[in-house]
């Protein structure tokens, strides 16, 4: 079996050894006989491996007691209706920050639940670039801030966490860039994260929530909506995703072996500028539109000089083992995703491949 290089925007690319230890262990997990799949979640083995993953995460993150750390399904995208459910009432407001296509869906899935005010937007731009901090239009009464620090589509990146005082908590789409640096959780009153491109496999959200936000009354709801309900059953409130949870785990025991969230920031950012430097040295071969200050380290988008060889450089690369190179069909062009489990050597064989095929198609 010959592996190729996953350039996948999500479900994403995981590290190959965490791939090779759940091989291992698919059919026998931890000596009990049985797959991880097939045991309890309430039983003393899962319960031991899921405080151990959340053990290590607050490790690798540096989360302070303070925070409640939560295991839950249902995707970001149902997180974009649940986090207002959650902390606002029902004649309450909150700020949203639009930066590209994600964080403009999680503005139009809470509307139904309080008012949004959309703080800041960068649409006018084409989400080329960040709205500037000095012009976002805040309420110092909002039930919060949200924004979304990584825009998997259009490939920008917030690269320092935007300062919106103390009074009211900031909230982040955390999807795609969470763990691939070093982060300031007490800057945050609730991250939330999918899995699937930095944690594990889809279907699990992690989420990291200040313990006294828990105590919003937000609104009527059923107590399987509710995050105070789930924190207060360690995340076990209903039958959690076991699979995604024990993958979790193991990705965040392969992050420490590898050096902690230092060691793969300066990884993640030799690969993106790697990517871009080939990029802008094609003298105008490929092209990125995106503002050099709001780049994503995370998701590097590209178009050819020429519209018309998109269909041969993604046969040929295909062809060549690097895989989904192809961009979001909202944008066209090509998108190579770089998380955490993507190594160097992918990146470097991804900018081999486009310099020879700009010799091979000038």
């Amino acid at each position: 079996m010959s592996r190729i290089w996953n350039f996948s925007a999500g479900p994403a690319a995981l590290p190959l050894a965490v791939l090779e230890r759940a091989q291992r262990e698919m059919l026998d997990w931890n000596g009990s006989g049985a797959s991880v799949m097939e045991q309890s979640h309430r039983g003393k083995r899962f319960i031991a491996m899921a405080a151990q993953a959340e053990a290590d995460l607050r490790e690798l993150m540096g989360i302070p007691a303070d925070y409640a750390v939560l295991f839950l399904q249902g995707g970001a995208t149902q997180h974009f209706a649940q986090i207002p459910m959650n902390l606002a009432g029902e004649s309450d407001s909150a700020d949203y920050v639009v930066s590209g296509h994600w964080s403009a869906k999680a503005a139009s899935e809470a509307k139904p639940y309080l008012r949004v005010n959309v703080a800041a937007s960068s649409e006018a731009d084409d989400f080329l670039k960040l709205p500037p901090r000095e012009d976002w239009r805040l309420d110092p009464h909002a039930a919060y801030v949200h924004y979304t620090p990584n825009e998997t589509i259009h490939g920008v990146e917030f690269h320092d966490i935007p300062d919106v005082g103390d009074a009211v908590p900031l909230v982040a789409d955390l999807s795609s860039n969470i763990l691939s640096g070093p982060l300031d959780v007490r800057r945050f009153g609730l991250i939330y994260a999918g899995a699937q491109k930095n944690i594990g496999p889809s279907g699990l959200v992690v989420m990291i929530v200040r313990r006294d936000l828990l105590q919003r009354t937000g609104r009527p709801m059923a107590r399987i909506f509710r995050y105070a309900e789930h924190a207060a059953a360690d995340s076990m409130l209903n039958t959690p995703n076991t699979w995604g949870w024990y993958v979790a785990g193991l990705t965040f025991q392969w992050l420490k072996a590898q050096g902690g969230l230092d060691a793969m920031a300066a990884r993640n950012r030799a690969k993106a500028e790697l990517l871009y430097g080939a990029i802008d040295g094609s003298g105008g071969y490929y092209r990125n539109p995106v503002e050099p200050a709001a780049r994503s380290r995370m998701n590097v988008r590209f178009t050819l000089h020429d519209a018309a060889l998109d269909i041969a450089f993604l046969q040929e690369s295909e062809a060549a083992g690097l895989l989904a190179l192809k961009g979001h069909k909202a944008l066209g062009g090509m998108r190579a995703s770089l998380y955490n489990a993507v190594p160097p050597e992918a990146v470097e064989a991804l900018a081999a491949f486009m310099r020879d095929f700009a010799q091979r198609h000038g």
